[in-house]
């Protein structure tokens, strides 16, 4: 049981569900804390401070992110992600880092100060899980530490890649070499010097009658001959400098074999290792990003200079009404991610993957749209740099892209539900022998018609 009293309940706490409070030991009651205040005190009032030290150099990490970095590792706010059965790990479950992130997501670049930002989440995981004495030596250790930052490669712009069967950049082995050539999308920009590792998808085994065991990962350092990036790429008209995202080439592009992760043919067996937390740390920082953007409506609601026909913008019925629906949808999708991240503590992340699912589709889409809402009660200057509404409302519609797109998930769903009608047909069946057997019990013996409260399945007799 939590140590904290109902009664006493204070940000970021009162926005909890009792159910959520009551799973949260005390180490994670103080790591929230402890969050919720670096994010108050040195992350919201410096999002100004941050942008102009960006402008100066678009591709470098600000001297204020490097502070911030070196003074939440100082704090012990680093690498709170990693999971508890990992050797450096803060030891929070699932559900207790969701309330931890949910507070990152408040300003978009508050869980870099904490080394807990994608894709580094995922590929420290990634490392921690799958990569031998040698490779965690040299590429997980510094990650950690925050030395450098890392990439994840595997997005193709030539296949269908959200069905990753389809990923077809050539790993070709010569002797103790794999020699690389294709092309990729979205990993983060090389114009970043921090950006010191990718890790890569390929397929090594084209012809392979098992799809799912004709790839494998492996490290490539930035700096390797052959490995370039053609272009940025913009998102929504974002370039997201310093990380960024990039259009790469790989022309004859050689690494030793030892740099293959767990080894050839286990690509999928990682990918799904990494997809399972990763997908919802997205949506759980989204969460945080929807609470700034719902205080920035209050604000709007409130602002005694704004008087549409001499009322406050918040004294319209409607807009009490926007206000009212917001809030119940934001607590709902709340609901919604601490449910899928209470279900991978409970079941792992594999039993979890209906819950996963369901917060990748859901949460994203609701944030886009209270987002706009939002957008809605600032006008026109809802659409400008004055607020980070803009920046929000772009970062929700990304993540319903990001880690595979809302029909790869939806039909994940529908097809593992479709698998359940043969109980369901089974139990409507038993239905209607039983409503026949009251039938003859009271006397009515007529076959079934119109009258049926519902339309009952015939047994296959």
């Amino acid at each position: 049981m939590a140590q904290i009293k109902p009664d006493t309940l204070k940000l970021p706490f009162s926005k909890y569900p009792a159910w959520t409070i009551t799973k949260l030991r005390p180490i994670a009651i103080e790591k929230i804390q402890a969050v919720h205040e670096w994010v108050e005190t040195r992350c919201i009032p410096a999002q100004g401070l941050m942008k102009a030290q960006l402008a100066t150099d678009r591709w470098k990490m600000p001297l204020l992110m490097r502070q911030l970095r070196e003074e939440a590792k100082q704090r012990g706010l680093f690498n709170l992600f990693l999971p508890k059965e990992f050797e450096d790990s803060p030891g929070l479950t699932n559900l207790e880092y969701a309330c931890c992130a949910e507070i990152m997501g408040k300003v978009y670049w508050a869980a870099q100060t904490m080394n807990c930002h994608a894709p580094e989440t995922g590929n420290i995981e990634l490392l921690a899980k799958y990569c031998n004495a040698q490779q965690k030596e040299q590429w997980l250790k510094p990650l950690l530490r925050g030395e450098f930052a890392s990439a994840y490669s595997m997005t193709e712009p030539d296949v269908a890649s959200s069905d990753a069967t389809n990923i077809a950049i050539s790993i070709r082995r010569e002797g103790d070499e794999y020699v690389i050539n294709g092309r990729k999308l979205f990993a983060n920009a090389k114009r970043n010097p921090e950006v010191k590792l990718y890790i890569l998808m390929g397929c090594t085994d084209p012809n392979n009658p098992n799809p799912w065991r004709r790839h494998s990962m492996l490290l490539i350092p930035s700096d390797t001959p052959g490995f370039r990036m053609r272009q940025n790429l913009s998102i929504m008209g974002y370039d997201c400098a310093p990380e960024g995202h990039g259009e790469y080439i790989y022309d004859n592009v050689r690494i030793p074999v030892s740099n293959v992760i767990l080894g050839e043919g286990r690509a999928f067996e990682i990918a799904q290792g990494r997809l399972g937390p990763g997908r919802i740390h997205h949506c759980m920082r989204l969460i945080g990003q929807a609470e700034l953007a719902y205080e920035y409506a209050l604000v709007r609601a409130t602002d005694e200079r704004k008087k549409p026909r001499g009322k406050l913008i918040g004294q319209f019925d409607s807009n009490i009404e926007r206000i009212a629906q917001m809030r119940l949808e934001l607590d709902a999708l709340r609901l919604v991610v601490f449910n899928a991240a209470d279900t991978m503590d409970a079941l792992g992340n594999k039993s979890g993957r209906y819950v996963i699912a369901q917060s990748k589709i859901l949460v994203p889409i609701a944030v886009a749209k209270i987002v706009d809402e939002c957008m809605q009660l600032y006008g026109g200057q809802g659409l400008t740099q004055h607020t980070p509404l803009p920046e929000i409302w772009t970062y929700a519609r990304f993540v319903r892209v990001a880690d595979g797109p809302d029909a790869a998930h939806r039909h994940q769903v529908g097809r593992d539900q479709l698998k359940t009608a043969g109980s369901v047909v089974a139990r409507h069946q038993q239905y209607y022998k039983i409503a026949l057997q009251l039938r003859k019990q009271f006397g009515l013996d007529e076959e079934l018609g119109d009258d049926c409260t519902w339309e009952y399945i015939e047994p296959k007799l």
